[in-house]
């Protein structure tokens, strides 16, 4: 795990941000679906299929992707634009280990419908794929089989692949800086500075692998959002992964941070 490099010095050489427009989905239900937390893989998928549907995801925009090597599907939820172009957002739902798998991955894949109402009630030039990916512990099974099965006219129209996994620890957002690309880093300065939000660079190279991989292979530009720290990292696949691990603040924070920067690539693609 490398030292934080902390990204506000960008946001002088940016333009400033304007029309981050989405919607504040409430602490209080935030917080209620992370505690809808369930420990089998199987049930974890039922449970954000209820609540993405309740976040406002009718059935014509979901779909669940058979995939190969794995027993259980990915879980798709579009949100149609105006345009070809997309973002997709990336959270694996699958969990290993002694623990509960709460806050990897949990609080990523619970956070994906928040995002999605956040932005349902506006016009949008983007459409934004949500993706809760399957078997990403057993070698990002769900994020390869996704990202292999893309055309090339897919992958030239993707803006952006955003990834949450392990998030809402105590501290700043952080993003993987050395994998993210610049432009991306650039936009999540950007908008943490409008929303007076907390952010850091914490690279974690020797630690592991996410589902941004397979996309940033397709040569799609990447993003990677978690909360992990030299201290905190001996939590993932521990007995330790379990709700009361859970900062709510800055869970929330990341929540507002991710459908921040969705809305202002939203804003800046409808720009002339």
């Amino acid at each position: 795990m490398r030292g934080a490099l902390f990204l506000g010095m960008l946001v002088a050489a940016l333009l400033p941000a304007q029309n981050i427009t989405f919607d504040k989905v409430e602490l209080s239900v935030v917080q209620q679906r992370f505690a809808r937390l369930r420990s089998k893989n199987a049930e974890r998928a039922m449970a954000l299929r209820e609540i993405f549907e309740e976040a406002g995801c009718p059935s014509e925009r979901w779909s669940e992707i058979k995939v190969k090597g794995s027993k259980l599907p990915n879980l798709v939820c579009t949100l149609p634009g105006s345009s070809a172009r997309q973002v997709i957002i990336t959270g694996h739902y699958d969990q290993t280990g002694g623990g509960q798998g709460a806050i990897d991955n949990w609080a990523g894949a619970a956070l994906l419908p928040s995002l999605y109402q956040s932005l349902r009630n506006q016009p949008r030039t983007l459409t934004f794929v949500f993706i809760l990916t399957t078997d990403e512990e057993n070698g990002l099974v769900g994020s390869r089989d996704f990202a292999g099965h893309m055309s090339p006219k897919e992958v030239r129209n993707t803006v952006a692949d955003v990834n949450v996994d392990s998030i809402g620890l105590p501290g700043p957002t952080y993003v993987w800086a050395s994998r993210a690309a610049p432009e991306l880093l650039d936009a999540s300065a950007v908008v943490a500075s409008a929303l007076k939000l907390p952010i850091a660079g914490m690279n974690v190279d020797n630690v592991g692998d996410s589902d941004s991989h397979p996309f940033k292979n397709r040569h799609i530009p990447v993003i990677d959002f978690h909360s992990l720290t030299a201290k905190t990292i001996s939590l993932l696949h521990s007995k330790k992964d379990v709700p009361e691990a859970m900062d709510s603040a800055a869970y929330y924070d990341t929540f507002q941070l991710i459908a921040g920067l969705l809305a202002y690539l939203d804003a800046r693609a409808g720009r002339p």
